[in-house]
């Protein structure tokens, strides 16, 4: 049963790209996500006032009726002043794959030259890879006991967060391969 006080799904992530072809073709055509809608707007942004903008809004969809969008901006000022920052790698999307797709992901990526890091977290494989724009993507893959590992971590998780903020250390995923 749904919790009816938690959002439904995420419904965009957005995102500020240099060149939406550019964009398109890594999203779409390598990766494999649909564009499902691009728009052409005007408006004005608190950062320029008085400014009207013209800008497009495209979206790629992902399986639970989410999108990861992309702002792209015709005014060269607008477009440096909201362009992401190159992030940490802490700071990514992730998104969940079967580990079929994630193969199927990664063959494309290596085709299209793009450099593809795997770890082996215990709890879920994952595949990293920046996008044109710098964006760190992770595809995640969770492996055959994930709904065993999940319900013994929603039973542990606020004792384990409580053990971390008081100071303890000690590393509780004995499942990442590295242990």
């Amino acid at each position: 049963m749904s919790n009816p006080a938690l959002p439904l799904r995420l419904h965009h992530n957005a995102y500020v790209c240099a060149d939406q072809e550019r964009t398109r073709h890594f999203y779409e055509d390598i990766v494999g996500l649909p564009l499902l809608a691009a728009w052409i707007e005007e408006a004005e942004f608190p950062e320029f006032p008085g400014r009207r903008m013209s800008y497009s809004h495209a979206f790629y969809g992902i399986g639970d009726g989410g999108a990861l969008a992309f702002f792209n901006f015709a005014d060269p000022e607008a477009a440096a002043a909201y362009q992401a920052k190159k992030q940490p790698t802490f700071v990514h999307i992730a998104l969940a794959v079967t580990s079929e797709t994630q193969d199927r992901i990664k063959q494309r990526l290596e085709s299209a030259s793009r450099k593809v890091r795997e770890v082996d977290h215990g709890y879920c494989k994952s595949i990293y890879v920046q996008d044109p724009d710098g964006l760190l993507v992770e595809f995640t893959s969770d492996p055959p006991d994930a709904g065993e590992i999940a319900t013994h971590q929603r039973a542990t998780a606020h004792e384990t967060l409580r053990r971390w903020v008081a100071g303890d250390r000690t590393v509780n995923n004995d499942i990442r391969p590295h242990r």
